[in-house]
Formats: structure tokens, C-alpha cells, sequence
């Protein structure tokens, strides 16, 4: 199969890409408003980008009513956010930050998440999440309307004792329960783990049992 995505509708690209690039992380992402409201919503299309600068990138699209999402807003007029990362354990409340709630329901309190203080940014943390990485807005572009590819830079990093060893820096995987997006309502977990480790040239000429 070939598909010309030019001749694809936006719907269709969305399905097609949103389909075979997974799993993807959840960036759970809190902002607050210029009038100080805070807001909680999922994004999946969200990864990391570089290590220096240290910047993670999100994709931004357009509301259920075609006006540019709360969150978006509250990027673009603060310019500063928080990442929070969704293991099994907020996987549902997330589910139910991605509601299209009317602007007088608190989709943080309908979710049962609880808020704490960020150290460097306005924008709060959420409690529960094993991980929150504090962000401030390092380049925004706009390549269709009301569409924000943003760029931000972390600032600070909460992780959840055990997750990591301070000392090494290495993550324990039996402790870290993250969830990844595939499409539609389809989630995966990532308990099923492999060893693949990366070899060295000098270690797969070994292996290869060449001289090159």
C-alpha cells in the first residue's frame, strides 16, 4: 500500500500517522491562565528532543469547537508549563482530563488529581504523576491555524523516590510504570520488556567474525 498524504484529508493523515507512530508518551501537561486558572490536558504527540539545550516538544491542535485549546493559550500568553508524565496508576484520571469540559467544570478536581507548588514555573504539578518536568517556552512555531508545534525548555525535574537512582541516574524499570498512546482508546503498558543492548563497531566485528 502507498499513500500520498496530499491527497489525504487532515482527518485521514491524523488516523494514518496517529496509528502507525506508537506507542507514543503521554504528556500530561498543566498550564494556568493568565488570570491564574489552572488547567490539566493530555497529549500524545509529545517526546523529547534534545539534552543541551534539554527541550521536550509538543504538538498542539485545534479544540473539539476549532479555536485554539486552553492549553495553547495558556502557553502562548504565560509561556511556561509543566510535563507530567502518566504511568497505570493516572491513567484513568488523565482519560478524563481529555473530557471537553465546559469552561465552569474543573476537569483537575474531576479527576480526583491533586496540585502541588512547582519551584521554577507558575503552572502547577500534579501530585501524582511519577514524573514532572517543569517547563518554559523556548520557540513556538505555527505551521497551520490555531496548530502550535512547541519547543520548551526544562527547567527543573520531579521524579518519585524510587524511581530512579539518584547516584546513577538509572531508571528502575520494575518501579516506573509509564503507559504509551497507540490510537483511538488503545493503550499499552510496559511491562514486556527486552534486552537489546547497543553494540560497538569493535563488537560486531567480533560477532560478524569479519575484518573490515
Amino acid at each position: 500500500m502507498r499513500f500520498d498524504l496530499a491527497e489525504l484529508s487532515a482527518a485521514e493523515r491524523y488516523k494514518l500517522l496517529g496509528g502507525l507512530i506508537v506507542p507514543r508518551p503521554i504528556a500530561l501537561v498543566t498550564t494556568r491562565s493568565a488570570d491564574g486558572r489552572s488547567n490539566a490536558a493530555p497529549f500524545s504527540f509529545f517526546n523529547v528532543f534534545a539534552e543541551e539545550p534539554p527541550l521536550i516538544v509538543l504538538g498542539l491542535g485545534i479544540s473539539p469547537s476549532g479555536g485554539a485549546k486552553d492549553t495553547t493559550v495558556n502557553i502562548r500568553d504565560t509561556g511556561e508549563f509543566v510535563v507530567n508524565l502518566v504511568d497505570e496508576a493516572i491513567a484513568e484520571a488523565m482519560n478524563l482530563c481529555a473530557i471537553d469540559f465546559p469552561p465552569e467544570v474543573d476537569e483537575i478536581e474531576v479527576a480526583g488529581l491533586a496540585l502541588a507548588p512547582s519551584d521554577k514555573v507558575a503552572p502547577p504539578r500534579i501530585a501524582q504523576a511519577p514524573v514532572n518536568l517543569e517547563c518554559r517556552r523556548y520557540l513556538t512555531l505555527q505551521p497551520a491555524r490555531e496548530r502550535y508545534l512547541v519547543l520548551g525548555r526544562v527547567v527543573m525535574a520531579h521524579v518519585r523516590d524510587g524511581v530512579l537512582d539518584p547516584a546513577t541516574l538509572r531508571v528502575d524499570r520494575d518501579a516506573y510504570a509509564p503507559i504509551g498512546r497507540l490510537f483511538g482508546g488503545g493503550y499499552v503498558r510496559t511491562h514486556d520488556l527486552f534486552e537489546m543492548p547497543r553494540l560497538t563497531y569493535r563488537e560486531w566485528l567480533e560477532r560478524s567474525g569479519g575484518d573490515r
